[in-house]
């Protein structure tokens, strides 16, 4: 895998002084883009309280890693540098991490928003496919190429990962296959499980 820590934060710089509530930042990702959408890994709750737990999925249904490696497989598409971009790590995996990275990249800088702080790291998109998720990378938090066409953030907390680009780039994820996507806008009151 070609994807390599960045001591240098200066490309995360567009997520530390977008100017959203964090809350808001870190599951929709920054502002600016002229559509949004989530991909959604479950259906959005049933009634008021749900909890994940009682959500009833098929047992053939791909898992979240793949679920997004699908999404940004079709985002590919809709940048000018899908062999450069970055990925950011959240340090809450814990042991995790610890099995797949040195101490040294451990220990190094971190992107840090309100809330949240993460390990960046840059590399082609390909790079980012099931040999990531044999080599036991948990899932990026955030994802985007080095020429900004589009941002994926996906948080621990929801249920879904929120993703910011073109209309062409979200016209396109919400017509493929094997994932579920919906448009959305920033401001959007979204339902979380409990």
């Amino acid at each position: 895998m070609a994807l390599t820590p960045c001591t240098d934060l200066s490309a995360a710089r567009w997520l530390v002084d977008d100017d959203q509530p964090w809350a808001r930042l870190v599951t929709t990702g920054p502002a600016g883009f002229p559509a949004y959408a989530r991909l959604r890994f479950l259906p959005d709750p049933a009634y008021p309280g749900q909890h994940e737990a009682d959500v009833v999925t098929d047992d053939d249904a791909p898992a979240e890693a793949e679920q997004l490696r699908t999404a940004l497989t079709a985002l590919a598409g809709h940048t000018t540098t899908p062999g450069d971009c970055y990925f950011c790590v959240w340090e809450g995996w814990g042991r995790w991490l610890t099995e797949v990275f040195p101490a040294e990249v451990l220990a190094g800088p971190k992107v840090e928003v309100p809330g949240r702080a993460f390990h960046l790291f840059r590399g082609p998109l390909a790079d980012f496919g099931p040999e990531a998720a044999t080599a036991g990378w948990p899932d990026p938090a955030f994802v985007w190429p080095a020429d900004r066409a589009w941002c994926v953030a996906d948080d621990v907390d929801p249920h879904w990962a929120g993703i910011g680009g073109s209309e062409a780039a979200i016209a396109e994820l919400l017509t493929t296959p094997g994932i579920d996507v919906v448009r959305t806008t920033p401001d959007e009151a979204v339902p979380f499980y409990r």
